[in-house]
């Protein structure tokens, strides 16, 4: 969100500027004013989460910097089944015109932002309907202290909330506490079957307003072990970028809220309204929710006491050939031993954790190299270009040529 800069000088502290979209700013309320959270959620089991003397932590979570350890690091994504967002129009007869931005402390700037950037920006001149933009809050009018050193005004009261096509929550805290008269607002606008979207971890206050329950949601991947606890009817899916599940779309992290906020106007207002508000925008008109975050698994981070040595030799070897029994050999174990202490220390099976590092081989050296398929193949251990396109789609949802078109550092 940039704002509308007055004058030909630079702000000064603690001066407030109009931005384009309906939102003051206000510079120079730095991270001092975020260190304070309350102590004790209020949602869930959130109170078992081993944070104590942690409470200026949450601010830094909003983006999963600094986050609550988590007990086994998310997988390399396997698609359970690919989803697929067609541009239907909406068969209510309700168009989206109303969208009202619903914030508490602390905020998350650029969350904040991606949603001013889609509904905030007149953008008629392009045959963009014009919508009627408004940032919310139970304390309109003041200084909102963000998790980015600036601080935000909101412009409306909730109640102005109250008759909007959209609900949308930007990132913030994943801890509480969590105003009640926003999560007020989030059950009435589910009630009155209006949409309702969160970006990355905007989703535990839905979570908190109990509109979660039952459904499909996602979320950070930092934060799926979390948001399960918080909302254990709720399936946390690690394999979408973003979810809809009735009228409660739920964004993975950051730039993956562009792709929801798209997917939202190409759902109510068709895809050439979408594609306008992207190419303005510069950024891809879509991106399937279905697509992999694209979570790295590193080997664990605890020791394996007994089969660390034998990890570490795999790494080094991975173009080779790898069997139960060949590693149980190495380990001066049986089999059975040997199966049984590794998924005991590494937290899946042999066979898990082999093809997960030959994938993470094959995205390194795609993003790094310009190797082609069947090199890569060889040089990870899937041996042909088919048996690594398998293995790749299967866990990343994308084949091995569009995740280097999308992320290769040097022209392949």
């Amino acid at each position: 969100m940039l704002p509308s800069w007055r004058g030909q000088g630079s702000a000064q502290e603690g001066e407030v500027v109009s931005g384009s979209s309906g939102v003051a700013v206000e510079l120079g309320v730095g991270s001092e004013g975020c260190a304070g959270q309350a102590a004790g959620p209020t949602v869930g089991r959130l109170e078992s989460g081993g944070e104590e003397g942690d409470e200026g932590d949450d601010d830094d979570d909003v983006h999963g910097r600094n986050p609550p350890p988590i007990k086994m690091p998310p997988r390399v994504a396997e698609l359970t089944s690919p989803i697929h967002f067609l541009p239907v129009r909406c068969q209510t007869g309700r168009m989206l015109r109303t969208i009202a931005v619903v914030i508490q402390e602390p905020v998350a700037a650029f969350e904040l932002g991606v949603l001013c950037e889609v509904f905030g920006i007149d953008r008629t001149d392009d045959g963009v309907p014009a919508f009627d933009f408004r940032v919310c809050s139970s304390r309109p009018g003041e200084v909102h202290r963000t998790t980015s050193g600036i601080g935000v005004v909101p412009t409306h009261p909730l109640e102005a909330a109250r008759d909007a096509d959209l609900v949308a929550v930007p990132a913030g805290t994943v801890t509480g506490p969590f105003d009640p008269a926003v999560l007020d607002v989030l059950r009435d606008a589910v009630d009155r079957d209006a949409w309702v979207l969160s970006v990355c971890s905007g989703a535990f206050s839905l979570a908190a307003a109990g509109i979660l329950d039952g459904r499909e949601v996602a979320t950070h991947w930092r934060y799926a072990d979390r948001l399960a606890q918080v909302c254990p009817s709720a399936t946390v899916d690690l394999d979408v970028l973003y979810v809809e599940d009735g009228r409660i779309i739920t964004s993975a992290g950051t730039a993956a809220g562009i792709d929801a906020c798209l997917h939202l106007v190409r759902t109510e207002l068709g895809a050439e309204v979408a594609t306008r508000i992207a190419r303005r925008m510069v950024v891809p008109p879509h991106r399937a929710g279905g697509q992999r975050q694209y979570v790295e698994t590193p080997v664990p981070q605890q020791s394996c006491d007994s089969l660390q040595d034998v990890l570490d030799w795999v790494l080094e070897h991975l173009d080779e050939e790898h069997s139960v029994p060949s590693l149980a050999r190495r380990a001066a174990m049986s089999e059975r031993t040997f199966a049984r202490r590794f998924a005991a220390e590494v937290g899946t099976s042999p066979h898990q954790w082999l093809t997960g590092q030959r994938v993470l081989r094959a995205r390194y050296l795609l993003e790094t190299t310009d190797l082609d398929v069947e090199r890569i193949a060889r040089e990870c251990g899937f041996g042909t270009a088919a048996i690594l396109r398998h293995h790749f789609q299967r866990r990343l949802g994308v084949p091995p040529v569009s995740y280097r078109r999308t992320f290769t550092r040097e022209p392949a």
